[in-house]
């Protein structure tokens, strides 16, 4: 059991803490999406070790999605690219940047992401020999045979296919924003950092915290070790000013017990890319009531 028992579990205060130093210290200023909003340069990162619960925060209830999140995440590791792929994996929220319109400007067909995108990286990313480059797999075959390598990393970015410019078109409908990994094996236990470049942080990094922190659990099991920490670590944090009064009263509000995610324990795993959000069971959650209506940038 990688979870001390609930009783014995310290609340978090790691994401209002980002929260915080956005406010205080960011910089107010324009963005791409229209919006104004306050930006800080790589605040604290969040370290979050599991024995501590799973980092799913308590400050607003998040239960009605954490498994859309979950299942974005291996359903890009699976290499999907499309609405309806990731639509199988039980992720819906792609809708808004997956329209006819935005594919067309980019030269995608409609609800194609694109060959730039988070599953075409992660799965398929293009070689100088021809041969698509499955990083996953490559990664876990490597922990599996040389575990104490500090070169077990994975990205989602592939630049001919993100650059934007005078005589240059974009491949992809949202140039990735998260998903730089390393994982390291230290005293036979697995931590996974992720490096995430631009984060909408009241919104989108709840999610985000959520999807790598399952794949910290994913990893380790699969390549048999001690899942022992999920390191976050944004570079570009930003509140948008339309989401300020929503922040504030996360602020507010006292951080509670993390909870337990686990893996279901009567599914005979035999690599990485059979799993989905239903492998994953979540309890002890107790979370404030949700705060609806936070906008989102598009």
């Amino acid at each position: 059991m990688i979870y001390r028992p609930y009783s014995e579990r310290i609340p978090d205060a790691q994401y209002q803490n980002v929260l915080r130093e956005i406010l205080e210290n960011g910089i107010e200023g324009e963005s791409q999406q229209e919006v104004d909003c306050i930006t800080k340069m790589v605040p604290t990162p969040m370290h979050f070790r599991f024995e501590n619960g799973f980092p799913i925060i308590t400050e607003r209830d998040i239960g009605g999605f954490w498994r859309q999140s979950v299942g974005e995440i291996f359903a890009f590791i699976n290499g999907a690219r499309t609405l309806k792929q990731l639509e199988e994996y039980g992720c819906y929220w792609w809708k808004s940047w997956g329209t006819p319109e935005k594919c067309a400007k980019r030269g995608l067909e409609p609800g194609d992401l694109g060959p730039g995108s988070y599953g075409a990286a992660f799965h398929d990313f293009p070689t100088a020999e021809g041969k698509p480059f499955n990083q996953v797999q490559h990664v876990i075959e490597q922990i599996k045979e040389l575990p104490h390598l500090r070169t077990h990393f994975i990205s989602p970015w592939i630049p001919q296919y993100i650059g934007r410019g005078k005589g240059k078109q974009q491949k992809v409908v949202v140039a990735p924003c998260h998903g730089w990994m390393q994982i390291r094996i230290l005293g036979n236990k697995l931590t996974l950092v992720m490096i995430q470049r631009s984060a909408d942080v009241p919104v989108g990094v709840p999610a985000n915290m959520v999807q790598y922190a399952a794949l910290t659990l994913a990893f380790a099991l699969i390549t048999g070790y001690e899942p022992y920490e999920y390191i976050h670590v944004l570079i570009d944090a930003h509140i948008y000013e339309n989401q300020i009064s929503y922040v504030k009263e996360i602020l507010k509000r006292e951080p509670r017990k993390f909870p337990t995610l686990e893996i279901r324990p009567d599914i005979n795993f035999k690599d990485i890319f059979e799993f989905h959000s239903g492998n994953f069971v979540l309890s002890d959650y107790d979370p404030y009531p949700a705060i609806k209506g936070i906008p989102v940038a598009i």
